[in-house]
């Protein structure tokens, strides 16, 4: 069965990339996997709405793995409204991670390296997905040095979360123009989202 990702995803969007795939699923089942309990929830009541057999289990990552299945039970035709699905984002876990290096521990730069890299590739493997990767001082080199981090933050950023480079950082290693990956932003900023996340998660 295919499988529609929408881990790291907020309400509606999971409802609306499950209907997108619904209406061009030809009948066959399909699999919607999302991070958080109100998307688990809207997910549901969607696909039940549109006559779906549904059912959902708990992913080997955490998150939950529901198989939408059309049925030949005709739904009832109401207008779809994308503000039914709609949830509260402040019930929501805002993850965030903060990376402040270009190295994991202390002891040796080069071992650190390492254990930063798979670090960084291991956190679109732990549910839920964090909104903001925040990278300042020595953790912008991640966003501008080839690396199985750099091509993990790509990866992530296709997913929705938002990487933030620190200006300041990026001009004082003279590397403004090799930034691979993210968005230029200040300390106001950084300091806004690491205040209002529910969760802080650092290496170091």
């Amino acid at each position: 069965m295919e499988t529609v990702d929408c881990r790291g995803l907020n309400c509606p969007e999971p409802v609306l990339r499950a209907k997108a795939f619904l209406e061009k699923a030809a009948g066959e089942p399909f699999v919607v996997l999302v991070d958080n309990e109100a998307s688990r929830e809207n997910v549901l009541r969607f696909g039940r709405s549109q006559g779906c057999d549904v059912s959902s289990v708990d992913d080997e990552s955490g998150a939950f793995r529901l198989v939408i299945a059309p049925t030949d039970v005709v739904p009832q035709k109401e207008e779809f409204q994308a503000d039914d699905y709609s949830c509260d984002l402040s019930q929501q876990d805002n993850v965030v991670y903060v990376l402040p290096s270009d190295t994991m521990g202390r002891g040796s730069d080069e071992l650190g390296w390492a254990l930063l890299q798979t670090f960084v590739v291991t956190i679109s493997e732990v549910s839920p997905l964090p909104s903001h990767i925040l990278l300042y001082n020595g953790g912008v080199k991640l966003a501008t040095t080839e690396g199985k981090a750099l091509e993990a933050l790509q990866n992530l950023e296709q997913k929705g979360v938002v990487i933030w480079c620190c200006g300041t950082c990026l001009e004082f290693f003279k590397m403004e123009d090799k930034r691979k990956v993210g968005t230029i932003t200040n300390m106001y900023d950084i300091l806004a989202t690491m205040s209002s996340a529910t969760r802080l998660v650092s290496p170091l």
